[in-house]
């Protein structure tokens, strides 16, 4: 939950404490603060059992954390039976993104995967002696 408190932060929080509640009061206020986080988390957990009973038995195994997107794609894309893990193991990005620059600043791979390379730079059409620019009677 706190994952990202740094040290700093956390001597910050002890000093604002101590000044706010008195160095007296500080030892109760902290045991009063456990005391209902702990009913909260009681609270919750007898929540999540009343929920997983009114669910019925198929639902047994249903856990909270899958609501959570990340968690049910991280999941999916562990699970062995859908074959992704093959997939993204056979998937070398390095090797994809060198090919592609390389295609890009017209340099040879080694790997002729086609025909001759492909020449994707940019290069200015030359206009004829007789071509001229569109001329635009609304513009002038």
């Amino acid at each position: 939950m706190f994952n990202d408190i740094g040290p700093l932060e956390v001597v910050t929080i002890i000093v604002l404490a101590v000044l706010v509640f008195g160095p007296d009061k500080l030892p109760k206020v902290i045991s009063d603060v456990m005391r209902t986080v702990r009913k909260i988390r009681e609270f919750s957990e007898s929540a999540k059992q009343d929920i997983r009973q009114e669910l019925g038995p198929e639902f047994k195994d249903f856990e909270f954390e899958d609501l959570n997107p990340k968690t049910f794609i991280r999941k999916q894309l562990d699970n062995d039976e859908l074959g992704l893990k093959e997939i993204r193991n056979g998937f070398d990005l390095k090797k994809e993104m060198a090919e592609v620059t390389d295609a890009v600043h017209s340099r040879d791979t080694g790997s002729s995967s086609g025909g001759g390379s492909i020449d994707m730079t940019k290069k200015p059409e030359e206009p004829g002696k007789d071509d001229r620019p569109p001329f635009d009677a609304d513009a002038t």
